[in-house]
C-alpha cells in the first residue's frame, strides 16, 4: 500500500503549477500557478477520516484512506455506465458499489454526481492505473483555472 504523502508528493513533483492545501480534514492538490486564485482548482484530494457528510468509505477503520480524483463526466460514464443523481445531505450516491472496498477504482460515494472517482489504500499497481486519471484531472483543472482567471 502506498502512503498518502507519497501520492501527494507525486502530484507536486509531476504536475506543474500545483500546490498542497490542507482543509476540512483532508489534503488537496490544487492547480494554482502563481497562487493567482485564493485556493486554485481541485485536482486530487486525500481523505483520512470520515466527515459529517461523508461516511460511505468507512474511513474510521485503522490505516484506511481514500484518494479522490475529479475526472470528466464522459470518462466517469466509460468507467461506471452513468452519472448518478446527487445524494441528499449526509447520503451516498445510489450506485451498486461497496464504497468501503480497497484495491479498485470506485465512484466517489458522495461526489460521483460531479464525476469524481476514488480508490481506498491504493497499491503501487493500482496507483499506476490511477495516474492517467490524475493527469486527466490535472488537464481539466487547468481548463477550469483559465475560465476562473479571466
Amino acid at each position: 500500500m502506498m502512503k498518502p504523502d507519497e501520492i501527494l508528493q507525486y502530484c507536486l513533483d509531476n504536475l506543474e503549477g500545483t500546490v498542497l492545501v490542507s482543509s476540512w480534514g483532508e489534503k488537496g492538490i490544487f492547480y494554482n500557478p502563481g497562487n493567482l486564485l485564493k485556493r486554485g482548482v481541485y485536482v486530487l484530494t486525500v481523505k483520512e477520516k470520515d466527515g459529517d457528510n461523508d461516511k460511505g468509505s468507512r474511513l474510521d477503520r485503522e490505516d484506511v484512506y481514500r484518494v479522490n480524483i475529479g475526472v470528466r463526466k464522459d470518462t466517469f460514464i466509460k468507467l461506471f455506465g452513468k452519472i448518478p443523481e446527487r445524494p441528499c445531505k449526509g447520503g451516498i450516491v445510489d450506485m451498486d458499489y461497496d464504497f468501503s472496498s480497497t484495491g479498485e477504482i470506485l465512484p466517489h460515494p458522495v461526489y460521483a454526481w460531479m464525476g469524481w472517482i476514488c480508490a481506498l489504500n491504493p497499491t503501487e499497481q493500482l496507483f499506476e492505473e490511477l495516474k492517467p486519471h490524475i493527469q486527466e484531472s490535472y488537464e481539466y483543472a487547468k481548463e477550469k483555472f483559465k475560465k476562473r482567471k479571466l
